[in-house]
């Protein structure tokens, strides 16, 4: 386990060797585990405290100073891993631009489904492809249908990125037990940056009537860093407010705490670099600026409707925010959106055009938090580079 502190990283296994910290040691078995489930499980108030205890651990001048010191590395000198073994993955979709311009490319009559204003809308994914940032994406085969009826089996031709946020659920709920809106933040251990690849040819043929299947299970890529709620306090805002004539809440979906501080304002990048790009020295281009803020559901509201018919949810469970994308068409949180369907393609500083990603394109989704008088808060990167088979 590890503790961002700028470009280091505090080894917190090194300090418990150093044996300098009373509440270090009183949950080494935790700490000194491969992955973070049991510290979610013990939820937020041992992991407020254990931030707390690195914060004066880490302070200039404190009685451990030197040792601490000898227990930071650098980020750049390691190879960050999957921080939680993860049960369970649940995507939603969230954002209504994104189901706006989406829903105008499939079904122009009725964009937006006249379920997605009463209730956040997901699916079941596949937690064995969840792999984290840097693991490359394999280009997937499926099977995709033409006009006339005929199928192919080949390799997706529209394979896309998807900008997510990932939220792992803490304690947990039994089985036929609800979490209640205002308390749904003491099941949320920490966020983390989401890339839910699609394969979009492949999404259209098998989506009627069940929805995606193997166009999404091939991979869903995750950053290796757990933000906590206490560090994203500074940057809470009030849940997005509806408009006159949308219909009512349910009670289960709304409260006065949850209008008040209910969103979190995270500002996004996707950027893209393709193979030419990187052979000429051209930096990654930035595709698109999206802002958490945005979505017409919170991550709160996701895991409340998610428990509201008693499934349990367990620590480590991944659930995420589906495409975060802005209001307007250039902050899309994928190129489905960026690129009208593959009609209007991307124009690059290289020179080339992208309507969906090609082998060795590299995408990678960045997210920061800002607020003046505070310091930034960063999710680091979510990234991986197309393959076009398995070496």
């Amino acid at each position: 386990m590890g503790v961002a502190i700028g470009d280091q990283i505090l080894d917190v296994g090194a300090v418990l060797d150093r044996g300098v910290e009373d509440f270090l040691r009183e949950h080494e078995q935790l700490l000194r585990a491969t992955d973070l489930n049991g510290l979610m499980a013990a939820g937020r108030p041992v992991l407020k405290l254990l931030r707390e205890h690195v914060f004066g651990l880490l302070l200039q001048g404190s009685a451990h100073e030197d040792v601490v010191r000898g227990c930071l590395v650098s980020m750049s000198s390691v190879h960050m891993g999957m921080p939680v073994r993860i049960g369970d993955f649940t995507d939603f979709f969230t954002s209504i631009n994104h189901a706006r311009r989406t829903g105008e490319l499939s079904r122009p009559d009725m964009p937006i489904a006249p379920n997605f204003r009463s209730l956040p809308i997901a699916y079941h994914g596949r937690s064995s492809t969840v792999v984290e940032s840097g693991v490359p994406c394999i280009r997937p085969k499926g099977q995709v249908g033409g006009t006339s009826g005929d199928t192919r089996y080949v390799p997706t031709q529209r394979l896309d990125f998807e900008l997510e946020v990932g939220c792992f659920v803490g304690p947990g709920n039994a089985l036929g037990d609800t979490i209640p809106l205002d308390e749904a933040e003491s099941h949320v251990a920490g966020l983390c940056l989401v890339n839910d690849w699609s394969a979009r040819d492949i999404q259209r043929w098998e989506s009627m009537p069940l929805g995606p299947f193997l166009a999404k299970s091939f991979m869903t890529s995750i950053s290796p860093w757990v933000v906590t709620l206490e560090a994203l306090a500074p940057f809470r805002r009030p849940a997005p407010a509806r408009a006159v004539g949308e219909p009512a809440l349910s009670t289960t979906l709304t409260s006065v705490a949850h209008d008040v501080h209910g969103a979190i304002d995270i500002a996004f990048e996707a950027l893209l670099q393709t193979e030419m790009m990187k052979r000429e020295g051209i930096a990654p281009a930035v595709i698109a600026r999206p802002r958490f803020a945005e979505q017409y559901w919170t991550l709160f509201q996701m895991l409340t409707h998610h428990a509201s018919n008693g499934c349990s949810l367990r620590s480590g469970d991944l659930i995420a925010s589906g495409t975060v994308s802005g209001p307007e068409r250039e902050n899309s949180g994928c190129l489905l959106e960026l690129t009208v369907g593959g009609r209007e393609p991307l124009e690059l500083p290289s020179g080339e055009r992208r309507t969906f990603l090609e082998d060795g394109d590299m995408v990678i989704l960045r997210g920061v938090c800002r607020r003046e008088g505070y310091r930034s808060i960063g999710f680091g990167d979510c990234q991986a580079q197309i393959m076009k088979e398995k070496v």
